[in-house]
């Protein structure tokens, strides 16, 4: 063993193992900052360090049969022991390996008192803005960010409010497209507009930036001045200040220069790319833009319960945008936008509908098929006309290259994650959704249903609590807030509660929670309630958030009375929504939705053979693996369908898979609903429940 000790230690044997584990360590260290900052793949650097320990062996034994001359390599059995050079290339070893160990001791020591600290904080930043019940940005706020606030009108006009909108737009739009930038979305500081005192610091700690924009705009005939002030909210120090008085025709002129120089003063890194952007108006039109800007207005009421007429006024105000600019992209998108918003919620499913969302696309996509908006809505077009979430998600991407600021689409892309089984990657969405639009009630609404959707009750509470700060006594958050409760315990007194709370606020607010309060009621077995809910639904039906459908009522009326025994009530008003659903189903054959209800309203009426067929029909339309979010409701109704014409065997065929699933039904629903009744006390029911119980809570069932 001393002999091969010593020829191990001659070849030098033992000073590459040590030079080659020392130089792998360090390249191994290395690769791992340097790679994730160029976006390598994870499996790049795992790959190294397989190479490198297969590469161990093999460098050994090159070591014992080679050796270093003059005349080059040579096997170290030709070599005369007179003639070796091993001491030589044992003391060159030597200085590598000291070389070697300096470079990585100097390594060790800027990653542990340079790197290292770096990461904690950067680990603590996406920590505290991974938690989404946190109702303040997170305080580690970027130098380059921004909020540009609403622009006081000067006009004595006061039609021209929509002009200094205009302004202030037109100008976050422009900031919003440079990715070096963070910039708050439109909807958070819209709110900031009619406060009479801003505070600065404030206002930039709520909104997560560092600085802040604000200005006014005066419109005198073909004249107008616009003045504009950087101010940085964590000291209140003005940065930068600027007066334009041009002609009215300059206007969009004068928003591009704005941008630029804020740009500029935040020390934001432009492309080329983003330069042109910023240098092109939206439209050169103040007035097809004001009229873009009243329609955007309309849009964003989409969750209100006349939702349809004012989409469709919307649409009649871009029309004539379009006319007096035929090239306006951003109108062209809305256009294309709205008509999915139609089409989509369930107003007007028709080919019909989704071919003029096409034609809008089409044109916009003509002028200018390579702008952030068109991609934007050739996403939007292929989700919510085809379902394509694949196209939709590389639509997106692209638009997000484009317009890394707007927090809607990474809405819209987390609202695909979640249709798509992506659950991690939609909670990642909307959470950088809710940074960009931290005060948008929309935004933050559907982030905590995302959570609620997928059990996460705590998180899901603490976004509605912060959605009802931004909007206290709001209808349609007080509702989700009280259903997530629910969910979680099923005690359906909470919220009753708050549902009825919210019915006392005015005939608005108590339609907008009609059904919810409907369905509370049945969960309660409560036909007093009920008849309080029924008497707040329209003649022409509401629509539901349950399922994203529009519901007639007829169909409340009779699934009502048919719970409560009245049997003659039922019979009339089931029929009524059988034609209904019937002829829903003949327009719109491939709309989900319709199916199911058809499929639950004849179940009612006893005709199980139809009902189980649609019931199908609806689940075969609309599969979990083809929407993870909508596809379990279907299959719930499905079931239901099952129990209400005593097929026990396929409906706990059904709950047992909709219960595992990451979206799926919710204890208060299985612990409450009258739906269950039949199945209560079957032990496989039991077995169904109990993994869905919270642990603060008995585990059985009524």
């Amino acid at each position: 063993m001393n002999n091969v000790f010593a020829e191990l230690k001659r070849r030098n044997v033992i000073r590459m193992a040590g030079l080659y584990l020392v130089a792998a360590w360090l390249l191994v260290q290395v690769a791992g900052t340097v790679l994730p900052m160029f976006g390598a793949p994870e499996w790049l650097p795992r790959s190294i360090v397989i190479v490198l320990a297969i590469g161990f062996i093999p460098a050994l034994i090159f070591s014992w049969v080679f050796e270093i001359t003059p005349e080059g390599l040579k096997r170290d059995a030709d070599v005369p022991p007179g003639q070796s050079l091993a001491p030589q290339t044992a003391r060159r070893l030597d200085r590598m390996i000291i070389v070697v160990l300096l470079v990585a001791l100097g390594y060790f020591a800027f990653d542990k008192f340079v790197l290292n600290p770096r990461r904690e904080a950067a680990a603590a930043t996406a920590q505290a803005s991974s938690n989404p019940a946190s109702n303040a940005p997170s305080s580690a706020i970027a130098a380059k960010s921004i909020a540009v606030l609403p622009f006081e009108s000067l006009s004595s006009d006061k039609d021209n409010a929509y002009f200094a909108d205009g302004v202030q737009d037109e100008i976050l739009t422009n900031l919003a497209k440079v990715a070096d930038l963070k910039v708050i979305s439109r909807t958070s500081v819209m709110q900031y507009k009619a406060a009479a005192a801003r505070n600065l610091r404030e206002i930039g700690q709520s909104l997560g930036v560092a600085h802040v924009l604000e200005g006014s705009v005066q419109r005198v005939s073909n004249k107008v001045r616009v003045n504009a002030q950087l101010i940085d909210a964590r000291n209140d120090a003005h940065l930068w200040a600027q007066t334009y008085d041009r002609d009215l025709a300059d206007v969009f002129a004068i928003q591009s220069e704005i941008a630029q120089t804020i740009a500029e003063q935040l020390q934001a890194r432009l492309s080329a790319n983003e330069k042109a952007e910023i240098a092109k108006p939206s439209t050169n039109d103040p007035v097809a833009y004001d009229l873009y800007l009243r329609a955007r207005q309309l849009d964003d009421q989409v969750n209100n319960p006349n939702a349809k007429q004012s989409l469709l006024q919307g649409l009649t105000l871009l029309e004539e945008a379009i006319r007096r600019d035929p090239k306006f992209i951003r109108a062209l998108c809305l256009i294309c936008e709205i008509h999915l918003d139609l089409y989509w919620s369930g107003f007007d499913h028709t080919e019909q509908r989704r071919e003029m969302a096409r034609l809008a696309l089409q044109k916009a996509e003509e002028i200018e098929p390579n702008a952030g908006e068109v991609f934007w809505m050739k996403g939007e077009f292929a989700y919510h006309a085809y379902r394509d979430y694949d196209r939709a998600l590389i639509e997106l991407n692209q638009a997000i290259q484009r317009l890394p600021n707007e927090a809607r689409i990474f809405m819209l892309t987390g609202a695909i994650d979640r249709r798509s089984s992506r659950f991690t990657e939609a909670e990642s969405n909307f959470r950088r959704a809710v940074e960009l639009d931290p005060r948008n009630f929309v935004v933050i609404v559907e982030a905590g249903s995302t959570f609620q959707g997928v059990r996460r009750y705590p998180e899901a509470k603490g976004l509605f609590e912060r959605a009802l700060s931004i909007v206290p006594n709001d209808p349609f958050a007080t509702f989700l807030i009280g259903f997530n409760s629910f969910s979680l315990t099923g005690n359906a007194e909470d919220l009753r509660n708050r549902l009825e709370s919210v019915a006392q606020q005015g005939p608005e607010a108590a339609r907008s929670v009609a059904f919810p309060l409907l369905v509370c009621s049945w969960m309660e077995r409560d036909r007093k309630t009920a008849e309080k809910a029924l008497a707040l639904i329209p003649a022409e039906g509401i629509s539901n958030s349950f399922d994203e459908a529009p519901t007639p009522r007829e169909y409340c009326v009779g699934r009502t009375a048919w719970l409560f025994g009245d049997k003659e009530t039922a019979q009339n008003n089931l029929s009524a929504a059988r034609a209904i659903f019937e002829r829903m189903t003949r327009d719109q054959p491939d709309y989900a939705q319709a199916w199911s209800y058809l499929g639950l309203t004849d179940a009612m009426l006893g005709r199980c053979e139809d009902a189980v067929r649609e019931g199908k029909r609806a689940c075969e339309i609309l599969p979990y693996t083809k929407d993870s979010w909508t596809g379990p409701g279907l299959m719930t109704y499905l079931a239901t369908i099952y129990v209400w014409c005593g097929n026990k065997e396929a409906a706990f065929e059904q709950l047992e898979t909709i219960a595992k699933l990451p979206s799926g039904i919710g204890y208060g629903e299985l612990k409450e609903s009258p739906d269950w009744d039949s199945l209560r006390g079957d032990a496989r029911f039991e077995k169904i429940i109990a993994p869905l119980a919270p642990k603060t809570v008995p585990q059985s069932t009524r």
